[in-house]
Parts: C-alpha cells; structure tokens; sequence
C-alpha cells in the first residue's frame, strides 16, 4: 500500500515509517525540521529512511498547503498518517503560537487535502492530555474530554472535532488515536527517560515533577507502531461497530481509539527502573507539579483489543532497557 505520513523526521513517524517500508509498502514523508529539538537527532532518523529505495521525503510546513497539496497529490495514497505536530505539554505554556499555527492550521490543511483526493483512510494522532485530571480510570475514549489543562491538549481536541466534521461532510473515514506516554529508541529528548538518562551519565540531577507521585500509563514505541498498523486495516464503518466501548460517530466514519496498555507506573518506579538498568542511583531533585501537568494517565485499551486483537505489552524495564542500549550506542547522532 501507498502511506503518506507526517512528521517522517520525528519519534514516532520515524519508527511507524521505517516498520511500513520493511514490510514493502511506499511511504511518502513530510517534515518540517523544526528546530524545537535537535536536528541532528531528525537528519539522523531521516538519513536511515533514505536507505529504503520505497522512501521519499519533503522538507515543509504543514501550514505551506501548497507544497502539502503538491506533494499528497503526486504521490496519492492509500492512507494518510498524519503525526507532525508542535508537541509538548510545558512548551505550549512559552509558546502557544507554534501550536496554533502547526496543530490547527496544518491539521486543516490536512483535512483539505484528504478532501480532495478522497483518501481512504484519514490517522490522526491525538493525545492522552485531552483527558485533562479526568477523576475517573481507566480513561475510556467514552468519557467527557472537554475540560484540557494546556493549549497543547486544547489543539488535539480540536483536531479531532475537526476532523469528526470533515468525516460528516466529506465521507472521510477517519480514525484519530490518542497515545500514553510512548517512549523509546530514537526518542524526544524533551521527554523524561532521555533527559533522566542524559542527566544520570552526565552524573547531573534528575527533576521529578509532582514530589514523584505522579504515575503514566507508558506505552513502548514497537507496541504504538504494532496498533497504528493494525488500526489502519479497520477503516471506521457500521461494518465494524463495536458493542458498549465503539466511539464510531453516528453521523460520520470517524473514531477515536486509545493506544495504551492500560498500566500506569509510578514516576518513583519509573526512575527506580531506570536505576536497575543504569546500575547507580539518580541524583534527584524533587520538585512541585508543574503548570499544565496531570496527576495520571490510565488508558482503557478496550477498544484497542476489540478492533484489533491486541494491545500494548512490553515491560516497562524491557522497554527501558532497550532505550538505554540505543542512548549509548548513539550519543555522538544526539548531543
């Protein structure tokens, strides 16, 4: 099959693209190179997608819809994975315009383009921060997810909610999927096992946020690109609804799918992992909850296991274990 993705250059575009081409598939990958984190780390993801002969990528901006439109419509896929995005819950406190300007206006410009060459199946990724401190666990894709904390979360709820509207209008099936903290090799150096890590080998502090009474449903990056994969088989249709935990739309082809093991993990158990795996103590420093932050994550992967058989389950010392290898054998593509 023909995917076109976004965001090719990031953590999880990386990993979903380069699984699509090992299993013969022709991806087509759009990036922006932003230089919200290393772009060392991004040309070097990107340099290991080039060695597929079934690759091909575009440097632009999601809000260039020219370029976007040119690019979807001489490659005309199958499906349309749209991943990039301004991410980061604390960076949308500094920086809300980025978040504007790539979640909204480029998630439009996506929806524009689906629209006009009628894609078969529209992938959204959305976010567990659309749960807001949701007081009720599991989080199930069925309860209330209006009351978001950041303007990060506000955006992905509204990618979904335009998205739903695009479903309606234009018959566009879509799936939107909300991840849980993915973690692993290649990662965001932004998110808390690099900087842990980083900081440990560096013989430096390590910041745990909320006094470490935080927990996060961790979601290892293999078991992400495993449902997105799967998911992208179950194009949303009466067809597929699912009794009691569907959020097929009524009105649309459109559904929203959680993509977490249903696991959470303390943040002091999370570090004591990272611990075990490193083999010295981390020097921390315990800090209040920051602006924005949640106290949990808990994904209800029911409906994940019904539309696809399965859901995430690597370990969490596995999954760590398997970050703290690539981190040393990579060090010189990430500082």
């Amino acid at each position: 099959m023909r995917f076109f993705i976004t965001g090719t250059a990031g953590f999880i575009g990386f990993h979903l693209a380069r699984r699509l081409l090992e299993q013969g598939h022709d991806v087509a990958g759009f990036d922006g190179m932003t230089a919200y984190y290393s772009l060392k780390l991004k040309e070097a993801r990107n340099a290991a997608l080039a060695q597929f002969p079934r690759f091909s990528g575009t440097t632009g901006m999601l809000e260039d819809k020219a370029l976007l439109s040119e690019t979807v419509g001489a490659f005309r896929p199958d499906v349309i994975i749209h991943l990039a995005a301004q991410a980061g819950v604390r960076y949308s406190l500094e920086n809300p315009k980025a978040y504007l300007d790539s979640n909204l206006v480029g998630s439009w410009n996506v929806l524009e383009i689906a629209r006009e060459i009628s894609v078969g199946h529209l992938m959204l990724a959305s976010t567990s921060s659309v749960y807001g401190a949701n007081p009720e666990v599991p989080f199930r894709e069925t309860d209330k997810a209006d009351e978001p904390l950041t303007f990060y979360a506000a955006t992905k709820k509204a990618t979904e909610l335009m998205a739903h509207s695009y479903a309606h209008l234009h018959k566009i099936p879509t799936t939107a999927f909300r991840f849980f903290t993915v973690y692993g090799p290649w990662g965001r150096p932004d998110m808390a096992l690099f900087k842990f890590v980083k900081a440990m080998i560096e013989e430096r502090e390590i910041e745990v946020y909320g006094e470490g009474k935080m927990s996060r449903d961790f979601t290892y990056i293999d078991d992400l690109v495993d449902s997105i994969i799967d998911l992208s088989a179950v194009i949303p249709s009466e067809a597929n609804r699912v009794e009691t935990v569907d959020t097929l739309s009524h009105q649309a082809p459109f559904r929203v799918v959680n993509i977490g093991g249903g696991q959470p993990v303390g943040l002091l158990d999370f570090v004591e992992t990272i611990e075990k795996i490193m083999g010295k103590p981390a020097k921390k420093k315990m800090l209040p909850m920051q602006k924005g932050d949640v106290p949990r994550t808990f994904a209800s992967p029911d409906l994940l296991v019904a539309l696809t058989g399965r859901k995430p389950e690597i370990g969490l010392e596995q999954g760590v274990r398997a970050f703290v290898e690539w981190f040393l054998e990579h060090r010189d593509q990430i500082d």
